[in-house]
């Protein structure tokens, strides 16, 4: 294979892995819903090789999932999961946490400080995503104050994989996310390393029904919207 080629063929998987990806957080697929890949192939414009490669790729991520004989299919809503997916994003974000009050600079935390000055007003315009966004920005740049780029790697990944629950979280807590991140960025800027570990632990802290209930929203979102999506299609069709 020529170096053009394969470079042809890494940007393709490249491409079909970052859409599959999104609508994988978003739930484009529904729960335990197979991956049609003829189909999948043909509104990506990409043929089935990397196709294939970008969705075993998004399999190993915990993205989809993989039954031999049977393909790709989108991942369950899995309480146990989202809940143990939590709880390693708090001991990844409290060690995170208790690290930056050693390493990180006064110019970095003065830079965070004024990332939320900046993000404070709740503006009725600013959408759900917009919000998860701005909390995603400020929690991993906590992370960066620890130095350790695999632990960024693997909160990036925590954070792409509930991204679906923070939205649904969000609405409920927009009110108070503001002022949990300055109190955590105080603990840190004061050196406290125990202090900064209580109120990041504090912040993430989702207990297992809380994530039930958020699931049972999940799915009266992504149902009634394709119901919403299907009454739309048939007045098209026979208006």
């Amino acid at each position: 294979m020529s170096t053009s080629t394969k470079e042809k063929s890494e940007s393709s998987v490249d491409r079909a892995y970052g859409i599959i990806k999104e609508m994988a957080i978003a739930y484009h697929f529904k729960p335990g819903e197979r991956i049609n890949e003829v189909a999948l192939a043909g509104k990506l414009g990409a043929s089935r090789t990397p196709l294939r490669e970008a969705l075993n790729r998004l399999v190993s991520e915990g993205f989809l999932t993989f039954e031999k004989g049977r393909g790709f299919f989108c991942r369950e809503f899995k309480p146990r999961e989202i809940f143990e997916l939590y709880q390693l994003r708090s001991t990844l974000e409290s060690a995170a946490a208790r690290v930056a009050c050693e390493l990180a600079s006064d110019d970095e935390l003065a830079e965070i400080s004024r990332f939320l000055d900046e993000t404070a007003s709740d503006s009725p315009s600013r959408s759900i995503e917009d919000l998860v966004a701005l909390d995603e920005h400020f929690h991993e740049h906590v992370m960066m104050l620890a130095r350790n780029s695999e632990m960024l790697n693997v909160l990036r990944n925590v954070n792409a994989r509930i991204k679906f629950f923070r939205w649904i979280d969000m609405e409920s807590r927009r009110q108070g996310t503001q002022s949990e991140h300055r109190a955590i960025l105080e603990a840190i800027a004061a050196r406290d390393p125990m202090l900064a570990d209580e109120r990041m632990k504090a912040h993430i802290a989702r207990r297992l029904d809380q994530i039930t209930a958020a699931i049972k929203e999940g799915y009266s979102r992504i149902y009634l919207g394709s119901q919403e999506d299907d009454t739309g299609r048939a007045a098209v069709q026979t208006g």
